[in-house]
């Protein structure tokens, strides 16, 4: 469904340029009428890397090589649009414009206000989200072993490189050396957008952060101004522009908690995972039956004896339930290795079952 909605061609009122994942398709009057250009609008820079992975990860877990082929030029589409229109002004990083939009901000934290400076100031663009990069690095790596699968070595081999190439100048870029964590972005003058937010947790889950790095930057997102106990807040209580209700700026997203979780077991910090997901879990338990919204509030746990509900948030909402099923995924240590389906999970003291997980055709008891 996303390579049948990919952009074809350049329209500035839909944002669209050849290559580009759409951001969201809405049906109604004022789209039918041009009115707004959500009937396929392509505003954001993140949702075509993220096309990539999925397209890799459907690959592992269903085997389906026809279905890899078919979707191929889409995704070679997919790559041109981001070494070409998504790298702005050469520099090697994705960014988005800061040129009036449907939407200022182009990334997942997308209110107008999302990418700010520690003391609250507002970053101007072209904007490259931390992120975004790991994306990128993630989506390249992934697509380099698709096509060792499919023997085309030299393609493999330059995607490879060009990734590890993205990895180093990300490490350089992005770092902090004083607050042992990575930058929210780079402005429009390559500058770092210093405020210490959540998206750091997404690097770890992209396997772009150095190695040496992680335990840092683990330690800063499990400090009581990120950790609630509940869940992961998009921005440090510490910051300028710090609020529990805002939309982007303190509140907790379950799934960007799940990501969070995901990224910390990618680099072996399984206790601090598991920390995460256990209040993840706690939050949804006590939610209306079991249910995850969309977000709720960023008050530590302990200030009530449940997460304080985001008074407008969607519930139901996919990525908030998608965000339990891979916050199990992480807590089971689930990976596949060839043909089989391995939970690399140490005994628990509350032993568990799921049934039924399909892969490859078949489906896996844990």
């Amino acid at each position: 469904t996303l390579a049948h909605f990919q952009a074809t061609e350049v329209d500035d009122f839909r944002e669209s340029e050849p290559g580009k994942i759409p951001h969201e398709i809405r049906r109604g009057e004022l789209s039918l009428f041009n009115e707004v250009p959500h009937s396929h609008y392509y505003g954001t820079i993140d949702a075509t890397p993220l096309f990539l992975i999925l397209l890799c990860e459907a690959n592992i877990w269903t085997g389906d090589h026809e279905m890899v082929r078919r979707i191929l030029p889409a995704a070679e589409a997919a790559l041109s649009w981001i070494d070409n229109y998504g790298d702005i002004d050469g520099d090697g990083f994705v960014e988005y414009g800061d040129d009036g939009g449907t939407l200022k901000n182009q990334c997942w934290k997308d209110s107008g206000d999302s990418i700010s400076f520690a003391d609250g100031t507002l970053a101007t663009g072209p904007i490259a989200v931390a992120e975004v990069q790991g994306y990128v690095y993630h989506a390249k790596l992934g697509m380099s072993s698709l096509f060792d699968e499919l023997g085309d070595a030299d393609r493999a081999r330059a995607l490879r490189a060009e990734a590890d190439e993205l990895k180093r100048r990300f490490n350089d870029a992005f770092w902090m050396p004083e607050e042992g964590y990575y930058a929210l972005a780079l402005d429009g003058q390559k500058r770092q957008v210093n405020a210490i937010a959540s998206n750091a947790g997404h690097c770890l889950w992209s396997g772009i952060i150095d190695a040496e790095r992680a335990p840092r930057v683990a330690e800063r997102l499990l400090a009581p101004d990120m950790f609630t106990g509940w869940g992961i807040r998009t921005l440090s209580a510490e910051m300028g522009r710090y609020h529990p209700l805002s939309y982007h700026n303190g509140s907790v997203w379950p799934h960007d908690t799940s990501i969070v979780a995901a990224g910390l077991a990618r680099y072996g910090l399984y206790r601090e995972a598991e920390r995460v997901i256990d209040g993840l879990m706690d939050a949804a338990s006590a939610m209306p039956d079991h249910r995850p919204p969309e977000l709720f509030a960023g008050y530590a746990r302990g200030t009530s004896k449940f997460p304080v509900p985001y008074p407008s948030a969607n519930a139901p909402q996919a990525w908030a339930a998608g965000a339990i099923v891979y916050a199990l995924e992480t807590l089971m240590r689930l990976h596949p290795d060839g043909d089989a389906l391995v939970s690399d999970m140490p005994p628990v003291s509350r032993p568990f079952s799921i049934s039924g997980i399909r892969y490859r055709d078949r489906a896996w008891d844990v």
